[in-house]
């Protein structure tokens, strides 16, 4: 297998593995790839873990145990592709909890990396070709949190 040429790696503090843990049980086709651990050498603490490598969904990240000096910000998140309603609001559940809500799909799951929970049909909607209805279905997106499909097609007029 060719190893993926560019993989994004998240900086925890301490808490890389646990965090790779609890991604990979979210995701069909995930799991940890490897871990690596502090030496003599450091600077982290001589058998603690440096990095775990894991992939979520076929994609290879990489999490750093770092230290405290950088944390996540929405500058960056995580966009995933759900195929329906179900999906979105198992996904939401689950990374929500000890995370908190944002806005338009938007939310910081308990490590704090943001993720945005997408939902096929909004792309769909997003580009319709009458911009009137993408306005509307812009318009009550807006308004939510948690994306809520069916209120987009009642939006859209469907």
């Amino acid at each position: 297998m060719q190893k993926q040429k560019i993989a994004t790696c998240l900086w925890f503090d301490g808490r890389a593995e646990e965090a790779a843990r609890y991604y990979t049980s979210l995701f069909p086709d995930s799991r940890i790839t490897d871990v690596q651990y502090y030496g003599e050498a450091g600077p982290g603490e001589p058998g603690s873990v440096m990095t775990v490598t894991f992939e979520l969904a076929g994609r290879e990240f990489i999490g750093l145990n770092g230290g405290p000096e950088f944390t996540f910000s929405e500058a960056i998140s995580l966009s995933v592709d759900c195929a329906d309603q179900a999906e979105v609001d198992e996904l939401w559940a689950r990374l929500t909890d000890g995370g908190e809500e944002s806005v338009c799909g938007w939310l910081k799951d308990r490590y704090g990396l943001s993720w945005q929970i997408v939902p096929r049909e909004l792309t769909e909607l997003l580009s319709h070709p009458d911009q009137a209805v993408s306005q509307q279905v812009m318009k009550a997106m807006l308004g939510m949190k948690k994306i809520d499909v069916q209120a987009l097609r009642e939006a859209a007029g469907k």
